[in-house]
């Protein structure tokens, strides 16, 4: 069986500039899915530097309506919709998503694209609307969606049965909350944003954005006996040391695999 891997395509928050938005594409023996697609067509510079053909893929989730996590997948469905009518591509994209994000789609299109492309959403596009607890397969693995108890905005995460048995768990761009235990504990990977260090805590004011730190991640990794912890959704002031920085601070608390990746990083699972 062959491996599966996690090519983030943009590590940064939603401000950042020097990185692209938090998105990444689980590729598997089976298949592959894309979560999330940053805040602009910059996703498509992203998957060509990634060597991923946009026209491969067949599978999305998105996980919130905000900007830097939304607008990318419209540009997405501007580009497939097109294709798979003309014939240039075969098979339909699904779309996993909570209902808001999925009313949120079907606004924007109406609003942004030609009607032809907002007639296919349901043919083309297909939006498949999830409800927490639910789980689904897709391609070769098992995704079970969760709300991650956001209090900004609905948001899902998910916990991810890859192939070889392996659970990966996303909590989306939220901190950890304890009513999610039962999906985090003891997995594999657990995908956490820390959008600053803890020692930058006044600069960035991750608790007031509902935000969490390198230190925060490492705690709650180090307390639910996850094996390996990456970290995403950063600020992007210094980007030369965050790996060595974040890794250090999640480090005082984790000490299993702790992995800050780059844009365009592959990271096996």
């Amino acid at each position: 069986m062959g491996e599966s891997k996690i090519t983030m395509l943009g590590t940064g928050n939603a401000m950042c500039t020097r990185c692209y938005n938090t998105c990444f594409m689980f590729r598997t023996p089976g298949g592959g899915l894309l979560v999330d697609g940053g805040g602009g067509n910059g996703i498509f510079r992203q998957l060509h530097r990634a060597d991923i053909g946009f026209d491969q893929i067949s599978n999305i989730f998105v996980t919130h309506v905000h900007t830097d996590h939304l607008l990318g997948i419209i540009w997405l469905i501007r580009k497939l919709s097109p294709m798979i009518f003309r014939g240039k591509r075969e098979g339909t994209v699904t779309i996993y998503c909570h209902n808001e994000v999925k009313s949120a789609i079907e606004q924007l299109c109406a609003i942004m694209m030609p009607h032809k492309i907002c007639s296919a959403l349901g043919e083309t596009i297909i939006l498949r609307e999830v409800a927490n607890g639910e789980t689904v397969t897709i391609d070769d693995m098992t995704i079970t969606f969760f709300d991650v108890e956001s209090d900004k905005t609905k948001q899902f995460g998910f916990r991810a049965l890859m192939p070889d048995g392996k659970r990966v768990v996303c909590l989306g761009d939220e901190p950890y909350n304890e009513r999610n235990e039962t999906h985090v504990r003891d997995c594999d990977w657990l995908l956490c944003e820390a959008f600053c260090l803890y020692r930058d805590r006044e600069q960035f004011r991750p608790y007031e954005k509902h935000h969490s730190t390198a230190l925060d991640a490492g705690r709650i990794a180090a307390e639910l006996g996850v094996k390996n912890l990456l970290l995403y959704h950063t600020e992007d002031t210094r980007l030369t040391m965050r790996r060595p920085a974040y890794t250090a601070e999640a480090a005082q608390h984790f000490k299993g695999n702790i992995v800050v990746p780059d844009d365009i990083e592959t990271v096996t699972l």
